[in-house]
C-alpha cells in the first residue's frame, strides 16, 4: 500500500512539479530525468582514461594523467561520470548554488550505469560524503556531495555515513589556488567524527575532482584511522591530459 500511495504521489509531483533536465534546465518527461536532445551532448568519461584517478586521456599508452603521474595519492583507486566542461559547467554550477537537488538521482543514475560493476568488485562498505563546513552548508543549505551519496546509495543499496567525517575548518574556495596552497589550505580542515573500525573499505563522494587534493585530505585521514582501502566516486572530473 505505501509503495502504491508513493508513485501516486510521484506521479502527481512530476505533473505539477515536473523534472528539471540536468543540462538545459527544461522541464523533462513524466518518468525522465534528462531531455532527449540534451543526452547526446553529455561528455561521458570513456576509455583511455587514468587508472589511478580515471581522468580522460588523449594517449592510448598513457596509464596515468599529468596530476597521478610521480604522485603518491591515500586513495586506491576513483572514477568520475563526466568531464567538467562545455555542459557540465553550467549543471555543476546550478547543482551546487541554485538548489537542484533533483539533479543527483540523474547522476547517481548514470554512475551506476557506468560503474556499478566496479563498485561491486570494491565491495565497499559505507559511502561518505566529502562534508562541507556548518556555516557554508547554513547558508547554502545543503551540501551537494551529501545529495549525490545518499543518491548513490538509493541507487546501490549502500548505506551512507554523513556524519563519519567532519569539516572543522572552513577554508577558502580551492578553484583559485595552486597545488601547493590547496594542500596548505586543507591542512587540519577535517576531523574523523565517530569510531570507524567497523569499515574497511569506504567509498568517499563529491562533485568535482580536479587535483585530488580534497579527497586526499579524507583520505589520509580515514587511513590513519586504521580504513584499509579508500575509493571514491565523484560527479565531473577536470581534463588529464
Amino acid at each position: 500500500m505505501k509503495t502504491r500511495k508513493r508513485a501516486w504521489k510521484e506521479a502527481l509531483t512530476s505533473i505539477f512539479f515536473p523534472r528539471r533536465c540536468p543540462i538545459c534546465d527544461g522541464a523533462v518527461l513524466c518518468g525522465e530525468k534528462i531531455c532527449s536532445p540534451c543526452v547526446k551532448k553529455l561528455p561521458y568519461i570513456k576509455e583511455p582514461a587514468c587508472k589511478k584517478c580515471g581522468k580522460q586521456l588523449e594517449n592510448e599508452r598513457q596509464e596515468y594523467c599529468a596530476d597521478c603521474t610521480g604522485k603518491v595519492h591515500y586513495f586506491v583507486q576513483g572514477r568520475a561520470v563526466f568531464s567538467y566542461r562545455a555542459e557540465m559547467k553550467l549543471s555543476m554550477y546550478r547543482f551546487k548554488y541554485s538548489n537542484k537537488r533533483e539533479y543527483a538521482d540523474f547522476f547517481a543514475e548514470e554512475a551506476v550505469k557506468q560503474y556499478g560493476v566496479w563498485l561491486s568488485r570494491r565491495e565497499i562498505d559505507v559511502i561518505v560524503p566529502v562534508p562541507m563546513h556548518a556555516k557554508k552548508q547554513r547558508s547554502r543549505g545543503y551540501n551537494q556531495a551529501e545529495v549525490f551519496a545518499k543518491a548513490l546509495g538509493t541507487q546501490t543499496n549502500i548505506p551512507v555515513d554523513k556524519h563519519l567525517v567532519k569539516r572543522i575548518k572552513n577554508t577558502i574556495p580551492q578553484k583559485s589556488l595552486n597545488d601547493r596552497q590547496r594542500k596548505d589550505n586543507l591542512k587540519g580542515a577535517f576531523q574523523v567524527r565517530t569510531n570507524i573500525v567497523k569499515y574497511s573499505k569506504i567509498l568517499l563522494v563529491d562533485d568535482i575532482y580536479t587535483t585530488g587534493a580534497t579527497i586526499d585530505a579524507v583520505a589520509e585521514l580515514l587511513r590513519k584511522a586504521g580504513v584499509q582501502e579508500i575509493y571514491f566516486m565523484s560527479i565531473c572530473i577536470g581534463e588529464g591530459y
